[in-house]
């Protein structure tokens, strides 16, 4: 959900154009715009993460996502979930911007940690009025480790536009979870579940591949803006619930997302980011990138879902090898090393 502890450098993005912006704020700056993403051309990608045809959009919508549970307020998930809030914030009104930090800085004893967070993401931007509703196949990877707190990555996250929720694939150093983050009541993770082999089990294909899971996301009443998040099940071939609300979306953002995001601090004896090593082994992928109009479901298109930038550097990252793969028009991407 646009995604979190950095409140020293403003985000914002435009609706008519994304425009670079320079702003200097206790080690974080804005070095990255999202500019117009020109129509994408496929690029082929060997290492795809789609391991299964997607579901169907209108498959039964039954049951309740096993092992959603409201979460615990634990330290570590109150941390992630503060530093994914005032990201968020920070990026809300006329513009985007990225927070990378400046080139050539790296962190010292007397710098506060706050002040070497990076936050950047990639991914496709849904625009105001072309959906009511947003579907994908998002990738997860049991295996990938976080070891320090001020260190997230949310990847893939998806929200649609006004919607009272974003759900989260959400790296943290208390562990691997979905969230159904809520926008229009609490603002925080609503409803988690843990990414073990239950899950594993029941919301990916199981067939040998990479782990990836479906999440939808429809409004089901206009007047009063109720939306519902499902994850598909596999085993049941349907639907299940995993969050309702209604409401006013409190993001402050007229658009959705699907993307790539991470907060980063920079490891002294790389250089660069600590998740750059601890997920070297990764692909964070996304596909099948479906919305909804009038009740028709169509893929995610560069009329409707522009890129947030068409060439990303991955220095501003805070991870040289990292490749960003626009694997469709732009219903499907990439992030790997």
């Amino acid at each position: 959900m646009d995604s979190p502890g950095l409140g020293t450098a403003s985000r914002a993005r435009s609706r008519s154009s994304l425009t670079a912006l320079a702003l200097a704020a206790s080690a974080l700056i804005a070095l990255v715009a999202v500019a117009p993403a020109a129509p994408a051309t496929a690029t082929t990608h060997p290492a795809a993460a789609r391991t299964a045809p997607p579901p169907s959009p209108t498959a039964p919508h039954t049951g309740v996502v096993i092992g959603a549970r409201t979460p615990a307020r634990t330290p570590g998930r109150e941390h992630a979930a503060r530093t994914f809030l005032a990201g968020r914030r920070a990026v809300s009104g006329p513009a985007w911007t990225h927070h990378p930090r400046l080139p050539g800085v790296r962190p010292t004893a007397a710098a506060p940690r706050a002040g070497q967070v990076t936050h950047n993401w990639w991914g496709v931007f849904p625009q105001p009025g072309t959906h009511d509703g947003i579907m994908a196949t998002h990738t997860v990877d049991p295996s990938y480790t976080v070891t320090d707190a001020d260190n997230v990555t949310y990847a893939p996250t998806t929200k649609a536009q006004n919607s009272c929720m974003e759900v989260v694939t959400a790296y943290t150093n208390t562990g691997n979870e979905i969230w159904a983050w809520d926008w229009c009541g609490t603002v925080g993770p609503a409803r988690t579940v843990p990414i073990d082999d239950a899950f594993l089990k029941n919301y990916t294909p199981g067939n040998g591949g990479p782990a990836a899971y479906s999440v939808q996301m429809v409004r089901d009443d206009n007047a009063a803006n109720r939306w519902s998040a499902y994850l598909y099940n596999y085993r049941t071939a349907a639907w299940d619930l995993l969050f309702r609300q209604s409401g006013t979306d409190q993001s402050g953002l007229d658009h959705g997302w699907d993307m790539f995001e991470i907060y980063a601090s920079v490891d002294p004896a790389t250089g660069e980011g600590y998740y750059c090593t601890e997920a070297q082994r990764t692909s964070f992928d996304s596909s099948a990138v479906r919305l909804r109009r009038n009740g028709a479901w169509k893929p995610a298109g560069p009329s409707d879902s522009p890129w947030t930038d068409t060439a990303p550097d991955p220095n501003a990252f805070l991870c040289p090898p990292l490749k960003f793969i626009q694997a469709g028009a732009d219903d499907h991407w990439t992030v790997h090393q």
